[in-house]
């Protein structure tokens, strides 16, 4: 069972499809991208490695079998025909989701009732019950997603979401996904010999997966997933990659890493989550405002996500921080500055054009990531 390969998904957030082929090719693995997901091979410890150590996916889900159907009779022997006994334990938990899109079968519930029945009736049959599962034990949540007709039946393996690292106690306001920070700090290119400042922390989520990546600190460090409650996974195949995580952590590099907020609520939050993520020293937090700070420090990366001004009235508040950011920052051409916002006036009220634009999804929001590439001095 542990050296059975598997084919692979790791999913992610549109727009960070190969941010994370990266990480997987950086990790060894050999891959293949599509929107929304990248595929590649692997063992059950390397679904547990990469659930580790990928700092911008969601989840890793396991691609059980592919078919297609146009009835729900297909649907049903479809799924019946996978042998899931030789994953599922008699007291396995099996909650199922259905998706749906331009396909015969678009009916969500029935999609995901007809999938239950059919894995139901193959347990039952192997495990020699009449039809009724415990269901108390470990949780093996099973997708079946229809796209134009072709049936996808997955398994995930990571439970709660990959951004739920375990380090944020409190969120404060609208707060941006830690695999999302993760991405943004990828993308700012921030080597760790430079300065690292975000002027809007909120509760420091970008400069503390800034000190995780520094640090080579595995994000899934301080959790478990949902394989590691499988009964066919080893715990000690757990125990060992988080001990070799333990090892790769680099204690001597030294981080100059900033996080300033105008609201001094936010700066305890923030100090909170860092000293929890176990970089508490690497950051230092400061109540602020972002029109306040200067600094005389060269080749520095700036990285914020500063509000959008979503709610109406808002907008002029927003601009307002835009226009003061761009005073300050176009006196520090050495500095490169990544600013996320949605707001498409941003140009104008910061005073300057990207040198690079690059579309993202904070959610189900689309955002617009500003790249103004700073010339380092040596």
């Amino acid at each position: 069972m542990e050296t059975t390969k598997y084919k692979l998904m790791a999913v992610m957030g549109a727009g960070l499809e190969a941010i994370v082929a990266k990480e997987l090719k950086d990790l060894g693995y050999q891959v293949q991208t599509e929107n929304g997901r990248v595929f590649f091979e692997g063992n059950l410890a390397d679904v547990y490695r990469t659930n580790l150590w990928l700092r911008t996916a969601d989840r890793i889900k396991i691609v059980l079998d592919e078919f297609t159907a146009t009835t729900f009779e297909e649907l049903f022997q479809g799924v019946k025909a996978y042998p899931f006994e030789d994953l599922i334990p008699y007291d396995g938990k099996f909650p199922v989701n259905g998706r749906s899109k331009n396909s015969i079968l678009h009916s969500v519930p029935a999609v995901q009732s007809i999938t239950k029945k059919a894995i139901v009736e193959r347990l039952a049959a192997t495990y020699q019950t009449r039809g009724h599962l415990p269901e108390t034990g470990g949780r093996y949540q099973i997708e079946a997603a229809i796209d134009r007709d072709h049936v996808m039946l997955t398994l995930d393996t990571t439970g709660d979401s990959l951004f739920k690292r375990g380090y944020r106690t409190e969120k404060g306001g609208a707060p941006l996904k830690e695999t999302m920070a993760a991405s943004l700090v990828t993308l700012a290119h921030w080597f760790t010999d430079n300065p690292f400042v975000d002027p809007v922390t909120g509760s420091g989520t970008i400069p503390i997966e800034a000190a995780l990546m520094g640090r080579k600190i595995a994000p899934g460090l301080n959790r478990e997933f949902d394989i590691s409650h499988w009964d066919q996974f080893d715990e000690k195949i757990g125990q060992a990659l988080k001990k070799e995580a333990r090892t790769m952590i680099d204690f001597d590099v030294e981080l100059n890493i900033q996080g300033y907020d105008i609201d001094e609520n936010m700066i305890q939050i923030a100090q909170a989550n860092a000293d929890l993520a176990g970089v508490g020293e690497d950051i230092t937090f400061k109540q602020l405002a972002a029109k306040d700070w200067s600094t005389t420090e060269k080749n520095g990366v700036i990285v914020a996500n500063p509000p959008y001004g979503e709610r109406l009235g808002d907008t002029e508040s927003v601009r307002k921080l835009y226009h003061e950011m761009g005073q300050i920052y176009q006196q520090m051409p050495t500095w490169s500055k990544y600013i996320l916002t949605s707001d498409e006036g941003f140009e104008s009220a910061y005073g300057q054009k990207a040198t690079k634009k690059r579309k993202l999804y904070n959610g189900a929001l689309k955002v617009d990531l500003y790249q103004y590439w700073g010339r380092k001095e040596r």
